[in-house]
């Protein structure tokens, strides 16, 4: 039987595998039925802890629900953060990922603070399949025209900036856009109201898992995009359907801050040959 915990931040969920001690490799197929909500542990990503080396407290990979890689996560690396926090008494640690080497400090009350690092903002970087103005730009879904912006926080993201986010077709864009030929790693989808210039009203679609209740790296990349417009301040509030986050774009380094809760409501085991 193998342990793990099942963490969220936000709403967003992960099954937590603590791999630092003994050696842990998931394949695909069991990864689809860790996350199957019926027939699994459920969850939006499964993640897995290594040792971290030299550089790092800690190595963490993401995969989605889809069984597919992700390159970064914001809420579970805040989950992952609160556990090594928690467990060395530490106020600060760092987290190598796909995305790049990450630094969380404990903010208090629960709360951890993320440094996502600076937004990459080139069309080549995010990646895209073609140069385009990435502030703003339009995109083609199935002969419709919409404006989006494009960001990476380790991970691609496409934001639209939408009248209603309530009344948004995240479930009908939001696949479309997704699996575009204009995003080769595919992409996370984003549909954002600015409601003042300190509060945005974001949903999202999520590559390889579908509509999620939060996405740290799609609040980072929204308000990078709200800030390159013009649209807000550096410091934001982003509210998404699971609570919200804090998020700052600190003008003196370029870094990108995202602070919110992680909770663990239970530990478990699985017998993953019987999946």
């Amino acid at each position: 039987m193998t342990a793990f915990l099942k963490m969220h931040g936000l709403g967003n969920d992960f099954v937590v595998f603590d791999a630092r001690d003994t050696a842990l490799t998931l394949t695909p197929a069991q990864i689809r039925k860790i996350a199957d909500r019926h027939f699994g542990v459920g969850c939006d990503t499964v993640v897995l802890i290594r040792p971290g080396g030299a550089a790092a407290d800690a190595t963490v990979l993401f995969y989605n629900a889809d069984g597919a890689e992700s390159e970064s996560c914001g809420n579970a690396t805040r989950c992952v953060a609160r556990l090594l926090l928690d467990e060395r008494g530490l106020a600060r640690v760092r987290i190598s990922t796909k995305g790049g080497l990450l630094t969380c400090h404990d903010a208090g009350k629960g709360l951890v603070m993320l440094d996502m690092g600076a937004p990459r903002l080139d069309w080549d970087q995010i990646p895209l399949a073609s140069a385009v103005d990435t502030a703003n730009f339009p995109l083609d879904v199935g002969g419709a025209t919409v404006t989006a912006a494009a960001v990476s926080v380790g991970n691609p993201h496409c934001v639209l900036f939408v009248p209603d986010a309530e009344a948004a077709p995240v479930t009908v864009l939001g696949p479309k856009i997704e699996t575009l030929p204009f995003f080769p790693n595919r992409v996370n989808v984003e549909f954002a109201q600015v409601l003042d210039r300190a509060t945005i009203r974001m949903r999202v679609w999520e590559r390889g898992v579908g509509v999620t209740l939060a996405c740290g790296t799609g609040a980072c990349a929204t308000a990078v995009a709200a800030i390159r417009r013009g649209l807000t301040d550096r410091t934001v509030k982003l509210v998404l359907d699971g609570g919200a986050l804090g998020i700052e774009w600190r003008a003196k380094d370029g870094h990108v801050l995202s602070t919110g809760p992680a909770a663990t409501p239970f530990h478990g085991r699985l017998d993953l040959d019987t999946l």
